[in-house]
């Protein structure tokens, strides 16, 4: 039984050890809350209570990692904000969490990491963006992301391949439950990036299954209604307040491809419609 170990087992993390397990998978899966081990156990993950820091890993991290081919990293850089100002330039503490944990890599049982990103490293272009666009975040979380991305990659001793996330959605998460109500909302007719948690799961089991590493891969349905059409519908569905846009400045129009996960990995998108 092939073994995988998944470095953060929240949101999107515990319903992907549920399908890793359904699939064959042993798992083992971490979390930095001593409350949830026992629901891993209950699901027949073996769980471990592992935290990052920028200086060192407190938990049982060589045991986590032991045994295990595949590493899943899905751990958010929890950030102080989301512009440059918020963190000084010595504060790279996402970066420096990766290069701690790098070294533990190194020396497990594992060959293969994929390391969960997001769309965020490709800042706010006014432009169509594929895999092959250059990089250029402007918030300091993508930039984090970024030089996390390329540590992972450039490191000879594992294969790494990158999935880059648009925004998450699943049947408990939406933006319509913050945006309800809201008055001048900008970027109207900018293009909703969003993929829902099941396409996330199953991108991931797709990657694994093909053995499809060292690549980067945009994750975002093809479904790109414009930012107003989309608020305004899911807003009826659920009987919230509209909410209200701003048409006074240009909207930002950052369209996301993920066509090399259809054409390229083979996967077939489950939720078409957001």
């Amino acid at each position: 039984m092939t073994q995988i170990s998944i470095l953060g087992c929240g949101w999107l993390g515990m319903p992907l050890a549920k399908a890793l397990l359904t699939n064959g998978f042993s798992v083992k899966g971490s979390t930095t809350s001593e409350g949830k081990l026992s629901g891993l156990t209950t699901l027949g993950i073996d769980p471990f209570l592992v935290a990052l820091d920028s200086k060192r890993i407190t938990g049982a991290i060589k045991d986590f990692l032991d045994g295990s081919e595949t590493l899943v990293i899905d751990i958010p850089p929890q950030l102080r904000g989301n512009n440059n100002d918020s963190l000084t330039t010595n504060e790279k503490v996402f970066v420096e969490k990766i290069k701690t944990l790098i070294p533990y890599i190194e020396k497990s049982t594992v060959t293969n990491v994929l390391f969960v990103s997001s769309t965020s490293v490709y800042g706010e272009a006014n432009t169509t963006i594929t895999e092959e666009t250059l990089a250029n975040p402007d918030t300091e979380s993508g930039k984090q992301l970024l030089e996390a991305e390329a540590l992972l990659q450039g490191n000879p001793n594992f294969k790494t391949t990158i999935l880059r996330f648009g925004g998450l959605i699943g049947e408990d998460r939406n933006p319509i439950h913050f945006l309800a109500g809201k008055e001048n909302l900008n970027n109207p007719e900018a293009p909703i990036n969003f993929i829902h948690q099941e396409d996330c799961i199953g991108i991931i089991l797709k990657i694994i299954a093909t053995h499809s590493w060292n690549e980067i891969y945009n994750g975002v349905c093809p479904f790109h209604p414009t930012r107003e059409t989309y608020y305004t519908q899911k807003a009826i569905e659920l009987a919230l307040s509209l909410p209200r846009f701003d048409y006074s400045k240009p909207s930002i129009e950052k369209l996301i491809l993920s066509d090399k996960v259809e054409n390229t990995l083979g996967y077939t998108f489950i939720k078409t419609d957001l």
